[in-house]
């Protein structure tokens, strides 16, 4: 009976979890792969006719949307790895009693809505904002110099709201770096560079690699950046889905580029899971 009981125990763990993912995942992407393979309107219904035609017909018209994604999630996932990485390092091995306070601030803007963060990072950025207007009036840059509508504010509204997922898992990382491993380095002759590219940011790399997951994703699928931050010039493939979604109800297109969508990303983490070894990964993080 125990026997019994220890081999049905791990399954039941796994049920809740395994329910949620097939009522809230598994079954709404079966809809969704059955709906981008519909053909009709809002109107007369649609019915499922197996029309292939909508992934290419959605791929050839809103090719420079899914680029342009792809590039502004690279782009934003290569600045928070700049600037989360100093942070989280900071405050690992310098942050000593106030390490909760530090982390706390970081998380801080999360206790405000997404969209409320945007907006008011628009009110930053607008023509008449507090970074613009007074250096318009000292001459300091001229009348026609624009940041909001740009790719710039795009860009810099996904590195604002997406800080905190690269900051936290890379300081997990680092929190677990035992600092006589460091002092070991520098008693061999190494310089601070050298035993920060040799001992701490090989062991720092499971964090980084859990926040470009975090990050790189959600951040190419974003639309509220840059509807809020940017212009016609600098649509994301998020806004096109939700327009088609929600203003024109194509719902077969919608769903046929949030597949496009999806498997490019997943293409895009499994290469980038290769190149930097996942298995080497998974070693270092257990050590």
């Amino acid at each position: 009976m125990n026997r019994v009981k220890n081999k049905i125990a791990p399954y039941l763990l796994v049920l809740p979890g395994g329910l949620w993912l097939l009522v809230f995942f598994a079954v709404p992407m079966v809809a969704m792969l059955s709906l981008s393979l519909q053909e009709g309107d809002i109107v007369h219904g649609y019915r499922f006719t197996g029309h292939w035609q909508t992934y290419t017909e959605a791929i050839s018209a809103y090719d420079t949307q899914i680029i342009r994604s792809l590039l502004y999630g690279a782009i934003a996932t290569v600045v928070l790895i700049a600037l989360a990485f100093p942070m989280a390092y900071w405050i690992a091995f310098y942050g000593g009693r106030r390490k909760p306070t530090y982390l706390f601030l970081v998380l801080l803007p999360f206790f405000v809505s997404f969209v409320l963060r945007t907006i008011s990072w628009r009110q930053i950025l607008t023509d008449e904002g507090p970074l613009l207007s007074p250096l318009r009036s000292a001459g300091l840059i001229d009348q026609s110099f624009h940041i909001l509508g740009t790719p710039f504010a795009v860009i810099a509204g996904l590195v604002y709201n997406f800080l905190p997922f690269m900051v936290l898992p890379i300081y997990v990382a680092l929190e677990r770096i035992d600092p006589r491993v460091v002092e070991a380095a520098r008693d061999l002759y190494a310089n601070p560079a050298t035993a920060f590219r040799k001992v701490v940011f090989p062991l720092a790399l499971p964090g980084v690699f859990a926040g470009v997951l975090m990050t790189f994703v959600p951040a190419s699928s974003d639309y509220v950046n840059s509807e809020v931050l940017g212009s016609a010039d600098t649509t994301m493939i998020g806004q096109v889905i939700q327009t088609q979604f929600l203003e024109n109800s194509d719902y077969p297109t919608a769903s046929a580029l949030s597949f496009v969508l999806m498997l490019v990303l997943l293409i895009g983490v499994f290469t980038y899971a290769r190149i930097l070894g996942t298995e080497d990964v998974m070693k270092v993080a257990a050590r």
